[in-house]
């Protein structure tokens, strides 16, 4: 089960240059339901997602190079690139209530740095043990507004686009 929320920024932490990242190129082979392959930078995978905006089920599989080559211009629409930067949230960075439902876990943001035709689109993923936690999380300040709810911003949709 993959549980989440996506976020668009007020502006980028002051560390970016220094947090790991990945970079990422995926595909759609199907929307409905969502059937991905993505590199992440030497890792395949083709990926399944049942329906649902912030909780929905979530299944990965391991591709090689080869499958995911074969595989690639198979795929309908946009390519999506991005760059993804791993940041952890401090403590004082997370609401005490959502503190609280983590018992002493942490939460990272996934921020994706989109390559055209969506640069220079900014956007922030929270994965969360469960829905409680998810529904408990508020927004650190450097973050503008939670589009977890807008299709707009789902990777699988933006693949469809025209540009």
């Amino acid at each position: 089960m993959e549980i989440e929320r996506k976020f668009l920024l007020k502006h980028t932490p002051e560390n970016l240059d220094t947090c790991p990242y990945h970079l990422i190129e995926q595909a759609y082979l199907c929307t409905e339901p969502v059937v991905r392959i993505r590199r992440q930078d030497e890792e395949y995978y083709m990926t399944y997602k049942g329906s649902g905006m912030m909780s929905r089920e979530e299944y990965n599989l391991p591709l090689n190079r080869e499958a995911y080559e074969h595989l690639l211009p198979k795929a309908d629409g946009n390519v999506i690139s991005k760059k993804r930067y791993l940041i952890p949230l401090s403590d004082q960075e997370i609401n005490p209530e959502c503190l609280s439902l983590l018992n002493g876990a942490s939460l990272t943001v996934e921020l994706d740095e989109f390559a055209p035709p969506f640069a220079p689109l900014l956007l922030a993923e929270v994965e969360f043990p469960d829905e409680e936690t998810a529904n408990a999380f508020q927004m650190p300040d450097w973050f503008s507004e939670d589009v977890t709810q807008d299709v707009r911003y789902h990777n699988s949709h933006m693949s469809r686009q025209c540009h």
